[in-house]
């Protein structure tokens, strides 16, 4: 692929350079056909049985992001309180929301129950917690299929090294704690891990997930997890997660389980950054130009406070670049470094790339950023987090949440 932004037409006839002029760079700008698109490929990965996907809030929270969502008919999956209350403000219905929990405190487990928010317990000691505070109540639990995957280790979320989840050999254990505080086990879910393109580690989770499901009686839901990825080498033609093919698949192993339960629960995953990641691109500038010792480095405003994923996960972003209004073509390419204005040598936006000459004033554009972008984001080298605007579908451009000031941030200590 040539350039993303002209064969999507990411911007909708609006110029980039004027977004920028407005809003500032760096500057995270978000196409809503884009993210409805992808919102709707989710909400039909299962059409034979009662069925729901649940957007995963951590992905992008961002409240407006959140109201489409909501009119997409999607279920959401929060992992906080700051995370159901956001929730909550934009619209959704408690029954629409799974508190997926990870070591929290009674305080936080006691929220949501109080806003009748279904919590899944993602350990035994917590199994004991919730039916301390909640005799009688009903929750699901998060087992461990065995089954990992994603694009590094620190996005694989089961398998033999993981914090998360029950082990499929304490699950006596929870039928036992169940029965000492009266408690019903509604559903059970498991999340395999993230940015999987190959699909048959997942469905070979969910094989797993659904025999271990049969320890289990009278469920009202399984939950598969997501993860599924998406093409972050668009610019060398990466191919999407293949769904035509995986909804076959995936529908097969239903089908086999539904046959031996005797009845099918509710089916559900949970899809976060295959709904916005591909909606969202960063806005930034180049400020340098430089070599050292043979290494040619371009300086962005982009830094890892903006975008923290190349630093933590050594993820790839394909990365575009504008001067005089059009895409700087990719001929002539040379190897180089981007790297953001964060006072880190981790700060590295593309380690080694074969990109074309790029000047001072250029724009840069991240591909790929609409998750896990500014939900990760911080004012770390008190740098204030950049502004966020939508591309409507009626090609509007519109400010969905305004540029943190240094005002803003010294707010906070006036306690």
């Amino acid at each position: 692929m040539e350039s993303f932004i002209k064969e999507s037409n990411f911007f909708k006839g609006n110029n980039p350079e004027d977004i920028a002029a407005k809003y500032g760079t760096p500057v995270y700008v978000y196409n809503e056909d884009i993210l409805r698109d992808r919102m709707r490929r989710v909400s039909r990965i299962i059409t034979k049985y009662e069925f729901h996907s649940n957007y995963s809030i951590k992905a992008n929270t961002n409240i407006n992001i959140l109201k489409i969502a909501l009119s997409e008919g999607l279920y959401t999956d929060a992992m906080s309180i700051g995370e159901m209350r956001m929730l909550l403000d934009a619209g959704f219905p408690a029954e629409k929301i799974f508190f997926v929990s990870n070591n929290v405190s009674r305080e936080e487990m006691q929220f949501a129950i109080d806003n009748n928010i279904l919590v899944s317990i993602d350990s035994l000691s917590q199994l004991e917690q919730f039916g301390e505070i909640n005799r009688g109540g009903k929750c699901a639990v998060r087992i461990n299929p065995g089954v990992g995957a994603g694009h590094h280790e620190k996005v694989v979320t089961a398998g033999k090294k993981t914090k998360f989840a029950i082990a499929e050999e304490d699950i006596d254990k929870i039928f036992d704690i169940a029965s000492k505080y009266d408690l019903t086990i509604a559903g059970i879910n498991q999340h395999v891990g993230s940015l999987f393109m190959d699909p048959e580690p997942f469905l070979q989770a969910v094989k797993n997930f659904l025999r271990i499901a049969m320890k289990f009686k009278n469920l009202e839901f399984i939950d598969f997890g997501g993860g599924y990825g998406i093409p972050y080498h668009k610019l060398d033609d990466e191919q999407e997660f293949p769904m035509d093919s995986f909804k076959k698949d995936f529908e097969l192993l239903i089908d086999e389980f539904v046959k031996d339960y005797g009845y099918a629960p509710l089916f559900k995953t949970e899809p976060g950054r295959y709904c916005v990641a591909e909606s969202g691109v960063i806005l930034g500038r180049v400020h340098a130009t430089k070599q050292n010792s043979g290494v040619k480095y371009i300086g962005t405003d982009i830094g890892m406070n903006v975008l923290v994923r190349p630093s933590m996960y050594d993820s790839w972003h394909d990365i575009e670049f504008m001067r005089d209004n059009e895409i700087v073509k990719r001929e002539n390419l040379t190897e180089q470094t981007v790297t953001g204005n964060i006072c880190e040598s981790g700060d590295i936006l593309a380690k080694n790339r074969m990109l074309p000459a790029v000047k001072e004033g250029d724009l840069a554009i991240v591909l790929d950023a609409g998750a896990y972008g500014y939900a990760m984001a911080s004012s770390y080298n008190t740098r204030p987090r950049p502004a966020e605007v939508l591309i409507t579908s009626n090609g509007e451009v519109k400010c969905i949440r305004r540029a943190e000031t240094y005002e803003d941030i010294m707010r906070l200590f006036d306690c």
